[in-house]
């Protein structure tokens, strides 16, 4: 752990306020969930929460069922980095930090697919955005489940993207329960 010169005091309820250069480089954000770690020398660590990472082997095996199936990538996300990856790309996605196009992509809540002009395509690592789901659980975006390829690749079919869209729903069910 590195220290931050930075001190505050813990409020009469228990808050304490995150500094915002804090929530700004660890792209922290109002309502994100925060896990408490304590060991025995004194020290709480907050960690991001990440539903989807947590996940883990489930997700991946999900997103390899997918891409077996689909014939193509596919990777699932939580809202910082891939968690999950499957098919063509799978070991240079693996742990990528998304990037902020993506980020804002999947926080308009609606499936998202590539423009035809692959000029205008989000870059994803090495790989580029084919189609994006977002998972929704109790109205928060936790993710998305995402469909990458090569920058002429032509833009999934509608059956494809379905799929896409069937795999984000069940992976929020799965969560929300």
């Amino acid at each position: 752990m590195r220290a931050t010169g930075i001190v505050r005091r813990i409020d009469e309820l228990g808050r304490v306020v995150i500094p915002k250069e804090i929530r700004r480089t660890q792209r922290i954000h109002s309502g994100d969930a925060l896990e408490i770690f304590t060991d025995g020398k004194g020290e709480v660590v907050f960690k991001k929460y990440s539903p989807l990472a947590e996940l883990g082997e489930p997700a991946a095996a999900y997103a390899d069922v997918l891409a077996r199936r689909l014939g193509c990538g596919v990777a699932v996300c939580d809202r910082e980095k891939i968690v999950a990856a499957a098919g063509a790309g799978r070991s240079e996605l693996l742990g990528e930090p998304l990037p902020p196009e993506l980020d804002a992509l999947l926080a308009r809540r609606k499936l998202y697919t590539a423009p035809e002009e692959p000029l205008h395509r989000v870059a994803l690592g090495s790989r580029w955005l084919l189609c994006a789901a977002p998972v929704l659980v109790h109205g928060d975006i936790e993710g998305g489940v995402l469909l990458p390829g090569m920058r002429r690749d032509a833009v999934p079919d509608p059956e494809t993207i379905r799929a896409a869209a069937t795999a984000a729903e069940f992976l929020a069910r799965w969560m929300g329960e």
